[in-house]
């Protein structure tokens, strides 16, 4: 195999734009929370940066795209990097270093554990984060990245398709977020007490940076500079555009248009659109964004305000939810005329890849929820996973980090 340059230069700028999109997370994240936990907010993100990074080098790109075992687990022949160099892989990307492959994959592991964290911020554990965040990179995203683009896969071999991560990122972070909540609890005073974000601003500018880095999220996974990237480009703006405009309206009709309900909609739309950037016409992906915002909005209000789960960020109904519906998207709108390695989907004549996505939804969910509970048990157990009343109290900045976001009293 040789080197395509503008294929390596693309695949290199695209891991930069999605590590981009982890400290866009924390502005995200941390707007949204009390003034009180922004600094703690930011530190989740921050952290898997550092600890994800280094354990994919170890042994999570092994484990993930690794010589295949019984289609669940890649094995050890990339450990600590081993036979991972300058040199084109023969079955992944098989244009760019493998270096670049392997480090475009890292940033997907980065974002998808810190997303987690949007569900449990203001109450849960430093050191119970950090391990929890170790264990379930081991042993959830590594064995279901592999399920679905390692080769040999269980899932890629049943013709799953999923072109970014609608079920490796979204619905794997958004139902492990809702699992891990329900198990930590509500936050003390949660829902009678106000949690209004504490800098909106920093939500707009960390959603502007989000949208940003999509671009390489989705775009850069057709692991190529050619027509396809560009397809995946368009289809992401377009389904962004959508989800935050129809958000929009929705929040208009009830009350008034918000800033914060527009990047909340394009978030959606960007979850969503993940798994089919690279399957459907941009069209559909117009379509897809309206949809992701209309169910994302509708399932938003039935967690917090009839079932009164306390998913802090929203996390489930944004990427979750949003991650499902981008899943069956590919069953109903994929096309080979836009990806001849694809699939045709429900509107094009073929309902059996309409299955298949759910067949994989469901799969990736209950493994993800179950497993999750259970290191989240561990973790309780061992170290820790909920601060104590006085600590969420006064506020994690102060208790658990010793540093003020802000001057002046705390609230």
């Amino acid at each position: 195999m040789s080197i395509n340059q503008a294929d390596t230069v693309w695949i290199l700028i695209s891991a930069a734009l999605v590590m981009l999109m982890t400290p866009g997370l924390a502005l995200f994240y941390g707007g949204m929370v009390r003034r009180k936990n922004i600094l703690s907010t930011f530190m989740m993100s921050f952290v898997c940066l550092g600890l994800v990074s280094l354990l994919w080098i170890l042994y999570g790109y092994s484990l993930s795209f690794g010589a295949d075992h019984g289609g669940f687990i890649g094995g050890l022949n990339f450990i600590g990097l081993k036979n991972v160099g300058q040199d084109p892989s023969s079955v992944y990307a098989t244009t760019v270093p493998q270096l670049a492959f392997m480090a475009f994959q890292a940033m997907f592991a980065i974002i998808t554990v810190a997303l987690i964290s949007g569900a449990v911020v203001e109450r849960i554990k430093f050191s119970g984060l950090i391990l929890f965040s170790a264990l379930w990179m081991t042993l959830v995203y590594c064995p279901v990245a592999h399920w679905v683009w390692g080769s040999g896969g269980w899932l890629a071999k049943l013709g799953v398709l999923d072109f970014a991560g609608g079920s490796v990122v979204h619905i794997n972070a958004g139902v492990s977020a809702l699992a891990l909540a329900l198990l930590l609890g509500k936050r003390r005073g949660f829902p009678a007490e106000a949690m209004e974000p504490n800098n909106i601003p920093l939500v707009v500018l960390g959603a502007g940076l989000l949208w940003f880095g999509w671009f390489g999220f989705n775009a850069g996974s057709a692991l190529r500079a050619d027509g396809l990237a560009a397809n995946a480009f368009v289809t992401t703006n377009t389904s962004a555009a959508a989800g935050a405009f129809t958000w929009m309206v929705i929040s208009w009709i009830y009350r008034r248009p918000t800033i914060l309900g527009v990047v909340t909609g394009a978030v959606a739309g960007l979850a969503t659109i993940t798994p089919a950037a690279g399957y459907v016409s941009p069209l559909a992906a117009m379509a897809i964004g309206i949809a992701a915002a209309i169910v994302c909005y509708y399932c938003m209000l039935l967690l917090k305000t009839k079932l009164g789960f306390d998913d802090s960020l929203d996390v489930f109904a944004v990427h979750g939810i949003g991650g499902i519906l981008g899943m069956l998207s590919v069953g109903v709108f994929a096309t080979l005329a836009v990806n001849p390695a694809g699939a045709n989907g429900l509107i094009f004549g073929s309902g059996a890849q309409l299955l298949k996505q759910f067949i994989a939804i469901l799969c990736v969910g209950a493994y993800a929820f179950t497993v999750t509970w259970l290191l989240g048990k561990l973790v309780s157990v061992t170290v820790g996973l909920r601060v104590g009343q006085s600590e969420e109290s006064v506020g994690l900045d102060i208790s658990k980090h010793g540093e003020r976001a802000y001057g002046g009293l705390l609230r």
